[in-house]
């Protein structure tokens, strides 16, 4: 539903809004990178249709949402204006105001969604003028296709009860290297009552009994009988072309389908996932942290992006896709999905494990939709929206790669993925000593490694010429330890070698008299503590070594007991912000530098301050799943640490029992399928973790296990973990070497 129009940073919802300005598919995947190619549609009933954004809003009750992940239904009041109205019957109206004005709209919508498709029910049984002397308006449906400066094309076809149209808008078009000139998203629209009237629009203008029209602010309008009380309105989208629109259509929402059949459609997709899963024992005392609808949400959050790109040819299983390829500018045909839509620098810490255990017959497909966009563009992705963005910093798909290959995944070109990485860890990016790569800078190459060329000569990012240069230099580390995995699985022993030595130049930014992390400049001295971050500050990144915590640990003046002060001061005096990324990982360092009792109380901690289970139940932007699978996995209580290897950091576990039906083919990472034979049961017990925040014991399959690691070959293997919980701290994982 759209209550503002969505830019980059502002996504078409708002939960304190009150107007509805039309119902729209967006292809927006995160609030930072704008949209692309959008369609939106909206009811009305009066004399005047209102193409405006600002004419067309129409009032309604928060408590009149119905939102569930396969409907959202609402009741439609007014519009802002008060040109149009309608009255709500004495049961729809409740405690609230009835509105004035001439004619009315809808009293009811609702939408469910397929893939590529929508269904819009409008209902204006009740819906009437609200002056007896008035001939009754007739109901319409404007669709816009277009903003401001942006060319698209419309038409109307009666005959067939449809609308069609093409827009090009792509709000992040300065972004990145990429500028794809034909791309358009593509729709039709088919209507399930006859047209009466119709026409198109440009801006406020109206053009009656025109059937066809290109230009900016493009829309276009049909009305039906006064007498109808029931308009469906079923939409393909495609970004291949309107016939493909129009194929989508056929093979998700043919003629006859009904608007419930979508519902059960919907619903069973997502139960299919979502259905997988048992919860028991929750603390359900706060409705607000009732940690089931908050784990669930969080799910549901996690498991749609990367999202599949591609389109099908045909309603048969196994039959060829097609997507248009914005690297090439070009509609490329497959025999498989592909996926777009990477927010790696977010989703490379959790996300990405989390669909190793829940999506696993996806995560071969996704590897080889980065590899691809190697081969396209001569890079794999650092924030991919349909093409490359340079957002965020690093590259982070080497760590997506070898977290597949640490977890077994190996249905992808082994040694295609060690050139790619390989490129990302040697070869700087285009006009790497001319170029600030600042944040958002337009038109710029592949940003990839920025600074490389200092990385390589000195060990670190030189502050005084590269942005962001101590986050860069601590995540090239990171990055090089990923590479290093990726190297050892295609063969290349020596090369992961002198990578994983590489990946100690974390250490080169250590300053001993503050003990702090701290950038350098090109002389080596160190800069001012408060530059060369990104989206962070000195606290949370002196602590982001998560391939090697005993390295960092051997850094601070008394060891791991130094780590631990030093932790303490960072929660204690309210620097960590779970609100981004990169503190997800920071409660579980307390694990494993021997004070698990440490973790469990701050894990705890955040995810009742940071987590609730209502509209603003995160403490940050979702990030295509990543604020939602730090909950997932601490709920069950681990966290993949190091993401790029197959270890998880145990932590407290929120419920006293979750039985997982999973896919086989975890450990193996095999092409596994959905159901039936192909499922697994594993069971998490902890007996009163609702209220014991203590692990004292853990066992998988009978196996005791003392230290504070679960790996993934474990995790999947498994049917039974337990753990035993307690009130009060215990010694359970702490290390004697301490």
């Amino acid at each position: 539903m759209e209550t503002r129009e969505n830019y980059i940073s502002q996504v078409p919802y708002h939960d304190n809004d009150t107007l509805v300005h039309g119902f729209q598919a967006t292809h927006q995947p995160a609030i930072w990178m704008g949209e692309l190619g959008q369609t939106v549609i909206m009811p009305g009933w009066s004399d005047d249709v209102k193409p405006a954004f600002e004419q067309r809003g129409l009032s309604f009750y928060k408590q009149d949402e119905v939102s569930t992940p396969y409907v959202y239904e609402i009741l439609l009041d007014a519009d802002t204006e008060g040109e149009s109205g309608w009255e709500l019957t004495e049961a729809a109206a409740g405690e609230g105001p009835v509105p004035g004005g001439a004619g009315g709209v809808p009293d009811s919508v609702a939408m469910s969604a397929l893939a590529h498709t929508g269904y819009l029910r409008l209902n204006y049984e009740d819906a009437c003028p609200n002056t007896s002397d008035s001939v009754p308006s007739s109901p319409y449906v404007f669709i816009q296709t277009t903003r401001q400066n942006w060319t698209g094309h419309i038409r109307i076809d009666s005959e067939h009860q449809e609308i069609s149209g093409s827009n090009p808008q792509r709000q992040d078009y300065r972004l990145g290297p990429d500028k794809p000139a034909t791309f358009k998203g593509y729709f039709v629209a088919r209507f399930s009552e006859p047209f009466t009237s119709y026409g198109t629009t440009s801006g406020r203008n109206i053009s009656e009994l025109v059937g066809e029209s290109s230009g900016e602010s493009l829309g276009a309008y049909v009305r039906f009988s006064p007498d109808t009380t029931r308009v469906e309105v079923r939409t393909g989208t495609s970004f291949v072309s309107v016939e493909q629109a129009r194929k989508n259509l056929d093979i998700e929402m043919p003629d006859g389908a009904s608007f419930e059949d979508t519902v059960e459609q919907a619903k069973a997709a997502w139960l299919e996932k979502l259905g997988r899963v048992t919860i028991e024992g929750v603390n359900s005392t706060d409705e607000k942290h009732d940690q089931r609808t908050i784990w669930y949400t969080g799910l549901f959050h996690a498991l749609q992006y990367p999202n599949d790109f591609s389109e099908p040819t045909d309603d048969e299983p196994g039959s060829p896709r097609v997507f248009y390829n914005g690297y090439t500018d070009s509609v490329h045909t497959s025999n498989e999905s592909y996926y777009q839509s990477w927010s790696i620098w977010d989703t490379y810490r959790a996300e990405h494990s989390l669909l190793t255990i829940f999506a696993p017959e996806r995560v071969n497909g996704m590897m080889r939709s980065l590899l691809n966009i190697f081969d396209w563009s001569g890079r794999l992705p650092m924030w991919a929206n349909m093409v490359e963005t340079n957002i965020m910093i690093a590259t982070n798909a080497d760590v997506v790669l070898a977290n597949a290959l640490s977890r077994g995944f190996r249905s992808f070109n082994i040694s295609k993925a060690w050139a790619a990485v390989r490129k990302d860890a040697y070869e700087p990016p285009e006009r790497d000593t001319e170029l600030l790569y600042y944040d958002r800078e337009p038109d710029t190459p592949y940003e990839v490694r920025a600074g490389l060329t200092s990385y390589i000569h000195h060990g670190w990012v030189d502050n005084d010429r590269w942005a962001e240069s101590a986050s860069r230099t601590l995540d090239y580390a990171f990055d090089d330890a990923a590479c290093a995995i990726v190297a050892r699985a295609a063969g290349e022993v020596k090369a992961a070698e002198s990578l994983e030595k590489r990946a100690k130049n974390y250490a080169h930014l250590w300053n001993p008299k503050t003990q702090f992390m701290q950038a350098r400049n090109s002389n080596g001295s160190f800069a001012n503590e408060t530059w060369g971050w990104t989206e962070g500050d000195k606290w949370v990144y002196t602590f982001d070594v998560a391939h090697d915590v005993d390295g960092l640990a051997a850094l601070f003046q008394g060891g791991r007991s130094g780590m631990k002060t030093k932790l303490d001061e960072h929660f204690d005096g309210g620097h960590n912000f779970h609100s981004n990324e990169p503190s997800h990982h920071v409660p579980y360092l307390y694990s494993l530098i021997g004070h698990p009792n440490s973790a469990a109380e701050r894990i705890r901690t955040i995810a009742w301050d940071g987590y609730n289970a209502t509209s603003a139940g995160l403490s940050g932007n979702e990030d295509l799943g990543q604020m939602s699978a730090w909950y997932v996995f601490s709920a069950l209580g681990f966290y993949p640490v190091n993401s790029a290897g197959d270890e998880y950091v145990v932590g407290t576990p929120f419920f006293e029992k979750v039985t997982l039906r999973l896919p086989r083919g975890v450990a193996t990472g095999g092409e596994v399928g959905h159901v039936g034979d192909n499922e697994r049961e594993l069971v998490i017990s902890a007996p009163g973790a609702p209220r014991m925040p203590y692990v004292m014991g853990l066992a998988i399959d009978g196996k005791q296990k003392d230290r504070p690691i679960i790996t993934h070959s474990e995790l999947a293997e498994a049917s039974v973990i337990i753990f035993e919980m307690s009130e009060v701290p215990t010694d359970w994982g702490s290390r004697g070497d301490a």
